[in-house]
């Protein structure tokens, strides 16, 4: 996807807008499996950008789901329940009862004893089975500590209708660090070779969240290939025989995405040259707030050949002083009217801003596939989100 393609988004669908490149997603599976190990599965996390859902179905092993809101999103693009992970600190009972009714294909993670108690109430119920990961914490609020882990396998050993799978650990994103990644999986290797013994039980999957880093900033570029060979390395040292899943949705989503916002004011205030954008903060983050303190991948859709290089200092359009997206970065010739790309915005940028702030409206969103644009979400107003309703629900409190 070239910057003509880019600009026929923006006319298309007018600015700010996201534009995700299907043919460069597919492209990135396809290299991810080129350079893991040739057994190992794919995992896509839908809160990466749900956007992205029905094209990667087809060509990942599973959709890691956090929310009845993304189920509803997947469901309704017809993707195959079959490659549900159905995951989250918590599950809905009403929508868990609801989806396990209707398919029963999905897995489900369990991550306290409360929520085995009414996966497995469900599972009975309905009289099918039902397949389950138990989630082992890394330390924060995800998962089971080990001897609730232990019960719960001790406990679902003895139903028919439940299949423990195996587990599932995640501790954290944007992991660099192959010594720290060698270490989990050493640990769990182990782990898993103790409920063997101890247990009798003997893990079909492992499902692990790498945490693959994606190089946002300029100067944190890193040597993918390389850190993609040590994780096979450490993967393929491990004595667990079973399948192994690794979740990487940002990893997987982050490159495919671009993010356009137009100049639509510029000044200088005390020698700084400033310019204002029609979008902001709350529609481009990458990872945390780290916008303003490092220099994105980002250029003018159209460049100024020839035109002098100066330094701005490129705000967004919210009333807060918050709103700046990049500081003290040469551009060359930059003017109202000009367009700013900014690259590897395919991940968490689309849903993770604050989006109701001000009532503004929320960004087009254009999927680009075999040389055709598509418009899969309009500029959608937000201020009919903000406004009471026709005929607000009065509740009379007592007063005494």
């Amino acid at each position: 996807m070239n910057d003509q393609i880019l600009a026929k988004a923006a006319a298309f669908a007018g600015t700010s807008c996201y534009v995700f490149d299907l043919d460069m997603l597919k492209e990135r599976i396809t290299y991810l499996r080129t350079h893991l190990p040739e057994d190992v599965a794919l995992c896509y996390a839908v809160k990466a950008n749900p956007f992205l859902a029905g094209a990667l179905d087809p060509v990942v092993d599973r959709l890691e789901i956090c929310s009845p809101g993304e189920l509803a999103i997947c469901n309704r693009l017809h993707c195959t329940s079959g490659n549900y992970v159905i995951s989250g600190v918590y599950k809905t009972p009403e929508v868990m009862h609801d989806q396990f009714y209707r398919s029963g294909n999905e897995i489900y993670t369990v991550e306290s004893l409360a929520q085995y108690e009414r996966l497995k109430e469900i599972a009975l119920s309905a009289e099918k089975p039902m397949r389950l990961l138990i989630r082992l914490t890394s330390g924060n609020q995800f998962g089971l500590a080990k001897h609730d882990l232990e019960a719960v396998l001790v406990d679902a050993m003895q139903e028919p209708l439940l299949h423990v799978l195996g587990l599932q650990f995640f501790s954290g994103t944007q992991k660099t660090s192959i010594k720290r990644l060698k270490k989990e999986l050493s640990e769990l290797d182990a782990y898993l070779a103790e409920l063997k013994e101890r247990f009798g039980y003997e893990a079909e999957e492992l499902e692990y969240g790498a945490g693959l880093p994606v190089s946002y900033f300029q100067r944190d570029a890193y040597d993918e290939d390389a850190h993609l060979a040590g994780v096979s390395e450490a993967l393929n040292a491990m004595t667990f025989a079973g399948k192994i899943t690794l979740e990487l949705g940002r990893a997987i989503a982050a490159s495919c995405g671009t993010y356009l916002t137009k100049v639509v004011d510029e000044k200088t205030i005390d020698g700084q040259k400033f310019a204002i954008t029609d979008g902001g903060i709350h529609q481009l983050t990458y990872y945390g707030q780290f916008m303003a303190m490092k220099h994105p991948y980002v250029h003018l859709l159209t460049p100024h050949h020839g035109a002098q290089e100066e330094e701005w200092t490129i705000f967004g359009s919210l009333c807060t002083i918050n709103d700046i997206l990049i500081k003290r970065i040469p551009f060359a010739g930059l003017r109202t009217g000009d367009i700013l790309a900014f690259e590897r915005a395919g991940a968490y940028c689309v849903t993770e801003g604050i989006a109701l702030f001000l009532s503004i409206d929320l960004p087009a969103v254009v999927l680009y596939e075999n040389g055709a644009l598509t418009l899969a979400r309009n500029n959608t107003p937000t201020d009919g989100l903000n406004t009471p309703g026709d005929a607000p629900l009065t509740i009379a409190s007592e007063t005494r």
